[in-house]
């Protein structure tokens, strides 16, 4: 992947919160994403127990505003980066924003550009408290995508899902639920949620809202390749096993050596390798309707 043509972003800031902080972290706070996931299975291997469906068990997708306290912040020059990991995080994310912004104005809407906050050890946000422990994540309540740059060694050596295409994907995922927040997704399922419709589950919101995520990935993955011609042979194949990786069921086989759809969060293997091809294929957010019919 030749990630080096995607445009910069001026988006970019880091800072991390030393001590506790804020209002302590819980699972609706903020939005937990495919990094997240991973990092619980390595723990739940670490400690023998199943930390993945506790963990997961409130309303995972949805915002609730809590005490925390935003810590200071700097931002991160993306023209002459610290590291080749900075980069490459500055790149993709200017990628999302021109690729976006493009088509919300193809769409005679304004595309208001999400902040990356690259961290270390613990965070406070709008949504709560965070650690490493949670993975790359979106805080609807600030608008910012969370993400510790080792996550990606964990990709790679725990999981097998190298190649700079699955890292970009972890990215996409994240900005897909600000697309998703910006488009009225997240007022919607809180609403549905509201009326009784079950968050967690097979056929739950939860799992809708993030097999739509992974398709407006798909849907950045179409566009962004028409635009820059980046991608090389053996990077779709990274991406996707990436999004295989992080199925409920998969997750579920290694931490409880069963599966138990009652309790899924984020959708299948099978699903969620589905949703990102199907928006790779169209480049249409319109073909990302994961909450008409099976999801």
């Amino acid at each position: 992947m030749d990630w080096q043509k995607g445009e910069n972003s001026d988006n970019v800031e880091e800072g991390s919160d030393g001590g506790g902080g804020g209002g302590g972290f819980r699972p609706g706070g903020v939005h937990l994403g495919v990094g997240g996931l991973l990092i619980l299975v390595v723990l739940s291997l670490i400690f023998k127990r199943d930390l993945i469906t506790p963990f997961l068990g409130g309303d995972s997708g949805v915002a609730h505003q809590t005490s925390g306290q935003a810590q200071p912040t700097q931002a991160v020059s993306c023209q002459n980066p610290a590291s080749e990991q900075i980069s490459f995080a500055c790149h993709i994310m200017g990628s999302t924003e021109k690729t976006w912004g493009d088509y919300f104005a193809s769409m005679g809407k304004t595309y208001v550009d999400p902040r990356l906050h690259l961290f270390q050890g613990q965070v406070a946000t709008a949504c709560g408290a965070a650690s490493t422990a949670v993975g790359p994540f979106y805080c609807p309540g600030d608008r910012k995508v969370y993400l510790d740059l080792g996550f990606f060694q964990e990709l790679q050596d725990r999981f097998h899902a190298s190649g700079d295409f699955a890292r970009a994907y972890v990215i996409a995922h994240e900005v897909g639920h600000h697309v998703q927040n910006l488009l009225g997704v997240f007022d919607k399922v809180r609403q549905l949620q509201q009326q009784g419709y079950p968050m967690d589950g097979a056929d739950g919101l939860s799992v809708r809202q993030e097999l739509q995520a992974d398709c407006f990935a798909g849907v950045w993955a179409n566009r962004t390749q028409q635009r820059l011609d980046w991608l090389k042979p053996g990077d779709v194949e990274s991406a996707l096993n990436a999004a295989s990786a992080v199925g409920d069921d998969t997750l579920q086989k290694e931490t409880r050596g069963s599966v138990m759809p009652d309790t899924f969060t984020h959708g299948t293997s099978a699903q969620r390798v589905k949703w990102f091809k199907t928006g790779m294929a169209s480049g249409d957010i319109n073909s990302c309707n994961t909450f008409a019919g099976e999801p």
